[in-house]
């Protein structure tokens, strides 16, 4: 169902394809890199602000979830791409509609079985097919064109060795400086010393575009909604932004800053605990898995089987996780999760979540200038969770917002 618009990129391929493609695109998240998109995640996390102060009236209940998915799509295209979508005001671009939109018909289609059958899902729902194809087709020309302009602003660059790089054609990669986002890595890339195709490169730009805004989204979503309800927490919160990062207001915020903010990060591995933002995980077996167990005794799982790992389920274990349903955020600083398979939100071993030192700090960065601005206040609904491909809520994420002094 994912491949009409992923292509097999990172998330659906495997063998040696994905085990090149990964040793490529790790680069993208080292630290020196990640300290460049920190300037996109503090830009785009203050226009949000901007966009919150009329839902901020200290009376009224609103959904947030909308607000943070257009932040994180924001974010997502420029540090990707290198292109700004404008999600979050007026100039939105009809690439930014057509990611949300098809994020949700593909989230319908994961929770209704019947119509992950391309061939049902056409006969039973002709138009919502026909929606699909158009919205993929927006997709996929618009990633075309980014990359296109990409490589054509990489091959003058080259011709322009010797001009001074603030003049350059590239000098614009992303944010005010020069930068590499991830298409730039690709563009840059080979495999047996031969460059990636277009449409290799467009496999990954568009897998990334795909996990990396909608995950990101649900996660912020569920951590507001909780510091909302959890008074004590959001002053604990408080408290930390302001001893890290002052009260100053206009001073960018620093990678090194976001490091520092150790009880924020637990907050967010607390609510990824309760609601994981991938609430469950697929894993084929390539070859038979033996195993003990205590009451059952031995066997195999031949090869060939799917296994399901229900992370909300797990994550939520009264052996191994004390209160379970409670919001704890000092667990994860007690060390409660000693084991490296036992808290595993962004999966584990191999295939595990690659940007997952992206996602935190992203989220760290909109959460500490959210409640440095505003008073999160326990109105509205309480949160229904829903699984689907990325965890949601039935009844929304619904908040009040109060400007601080």
């Amino acid at each position: 169902m994912l491949r009409q618009w992923l292509g097999t990129g990172l998330l659906l391929s495997d063998g040696r394809k994905w085990f090149a493609r990964r040793k490529i695109i790790t680069p993208a998240f080292h630290f020196k890199i990640l300290e460049q998109f920190v300037e996109v995640f503090e830009q785009q996390s203050t226009i949000l602000l901007r966009c919150l102060a009329k839902k901020a009236d200290g009376c009224t209940a609103f959904d947030v979830y909308p607000f943070v998915c257009l932040v994180a799509l924001d974010i997502i295209a420029e540090t990707a791409m290198g292109t700004k979508v404008g999600a979050q005001t007026n100039e939105r671009t009809e690439y930014a509609l057509a990611v949300n939109q098809t994020t949700k018909l593909l989230a319908s289609r994961f929770i209704n079985a019947h119509l992950d059958n391309e061939i049902l899902f056409s006969i039973f729902c002709p138009h919502l097919k026909w929606q699909q194809m158009r919205l993929i087709k927006t997709l996929h020309e618009f990633t075309t064109n980014v990359i296109k302009q990409r490589r054509e602003a990489l091959e003058n660059n080259r011709k322009l060795e010797t001009v001074d790089e603030d003049s350059s054609e590239d000098s614009q990669i992303v944010g005010s400086k020069k930068r590499m986002a991830l298409l730039d890595m690709l563009l840059q890339s080979t495999i047996g010393d031969q460059p990636l195709s277009d449409e290799d490169i467009r496999e990954e730009v568009d897998t990334f575009m795909f996990e990396g805004h909608d995950t990101t989204t649900s996660a912020i979503s569920f951590t507001l909604h909780l510091l909302s309800r959890h008074p004590e927490v959001q002053q604990k919160v408080l408290h930390e932004v302001a001893t890290v990062l002052g009260d100053d207001r206009e001073q960018p915020i620093s990678l090194r800053e976001l490091n520092e903010l150790k009880y924020i990060e637990c907050v967010i591995k607390e609510t990824l605990r309760l609601y994981p933002s991938v609430p469950i995980v697929g894993r084929q077996l390539t070859e038979d898995f033996k195993y003990t167990h205590s009451q059952i005794g031995d066997g195999v799982i031949p090869a060939g089987t799917e296994v399901l790992i229900v992370l909300f389920g797990m994550l939520r274990q009264a052996r191994y996780f004390e209160r379970p349903d409670d919001f704890v955020p000092e667990r994860h600083l007690n060390n409660e999760c000693a084991s490296a398979f036992l808290f595993i939100p962004f999966s584990a071993g191999p295939r595990n979540c690659i940007g997952q030192k992206y996602a935190m700090l992203e989220m760290k960065m909109i959460i500490a200038k959210i409640v440095r601005e505003y008073e999160l206040l326990p109105f509205g609904v309480p949160v229904k969770p829903e699984i689907n491909i990325v965890m949601r809520s039935a009844t929304g994420f619904q908040l009040g917002m109060r400007k601080r002094d």
